[in-house]
């Protein structure tokens, strides 16, 4: 692939949560978008997220350009398709929906647009198989919900996907304000997910043996790790921690009771009367985060890293 013509017009198929949620982040930033879903009053509920979302994205700046107007919509994939210069696919997470897919895309395609799918389940290898002709412009683009606040998007090629993809999918996004990770190797869940799943697995432990209720764990972890990690995360806050002997001091010091810790980790079983603990969280904070999502009292947008690797002025005190 060596086309280097602008993306400027992308086709989101499938338009529920994670679809809905990045058009509404291509619309933010000045780009055409055609939409397409099959299910009934798609367009009207696609229509109806991002109106909700669009004050959330006025505050945190819209490209020049940017309007809802540039949204259409069609039930037909030939036409949603047609023109586009990258397509956003979010499907069923069904391996034999994808590769059906990826079928049909690559007879409706150029070669050199891209086909970057969303899934957060299935890897690459396995979905670009239904893609015989052009198997290499397809890539995972795997967005942290939701898309349009949340910047982050992993990107993780296939055994066919080409280099020339990978960096023109990562340069996409990073043109558009996201923060890309590449994956190396494909895995279940790509990165960041496991990392919530390692997380979570400890939180259900503690909650299961009685050390904490539901509450008190979620206040430990936002107003204490999760504040550092909405700074930087754990490899810097482990450099930061070590003081000027940076991550080697950090690890001289807390190798041992670090990993003391790790071997009394618990898996715990996710029984119904774990699960039912859930339930004691208080109504009013559910609801407060679902009026988050459309009104965000901050920008998850992150400021540009420091290029020093050391602590800034002022919070020499950060440790592990």
């Amino acid at each position: 692939m060596t086309d280097t013509k602008p993306i400027r017009r992308i086709a989101i198929i499938g338009t529920g949560v994670i679809g809905a949620s990045w058009t509404a982040l291509y619309l933010a930033k000045g780009l055409q978008v055609v939409a397409t879903d099959v299910a009934p009053n798609a367009e009207a509920a696609l229509r109806k997220f991002v109106e909700a979302a669009w004050p959330a994205l006025k505050r945190l700046g819209l490209s020049p350009g940017a309007s809802q107007s540039n949204l259409s919509f069609t039930p037909a994939l030939a036409q949603a398709v047609a023109n586009a210069d990258l397509v956003q696919e979010n499907g069923p997470e069904r391996i034999d929906f994808k590769q059906k897919l990826y079928g049909q895309l690559d007879e409706l395609l150029p070669p050199e647009v891209i086909v970057a799918s969303s899934s957060s389940g299935l890897t690459m290898s396995e979905i670009q198989k239904g893609a015989a002709s052009h198997p290499e412009r397809c890539v995972i683009g795997h967005p942290f919900n939701p898309p349009h606040l949340i910047p982050l998007v992993e990107i993780v090629g296939g055994a066919k996907t080409s280099e020339a993809t990978i960096q023109r999918a990562a340069e996409f996004y990073t043109s558009i304000g996201q923060r890309t990770v590449r994956l190396n190797k494909e895995l279940p869940g790509h990165v960041a997910n496991r990392l919530q799943a390692a997380l979570g697995r400890e939180v259900y432990h503690l909650v299961s043996e009685g050390v904490v209720s539901a509450a008190d764990v979620d206040t430990a972890l936002s107003w204490g790790p999760g504040l550092r990690w909405g700074v930087m995360g754990n490899m810097m806050l482990n450099h930061l921690g070590g003081g000027p002997g940076g991550i080697e001091h950090f690890f001289q010091q807390f190798t041992g009771p670090m990993t003391a810790w790790w071997k009394t980790l618990g898996s715990p079983v996710l029984t119904a009367g774990l699960r039912s603990r859930g339930g004691q969280l208080p109504r009013s904070g559910v609801d407060a985060i679902k009026a988050w999502v459309t009104e965000p009292p901050f920008s998850a947008r992150p400021p540009s890293r420091p290029s020093s690797p050391f602590c800034p002025p002022g919070t020499d005190h950060v440790r592990s």
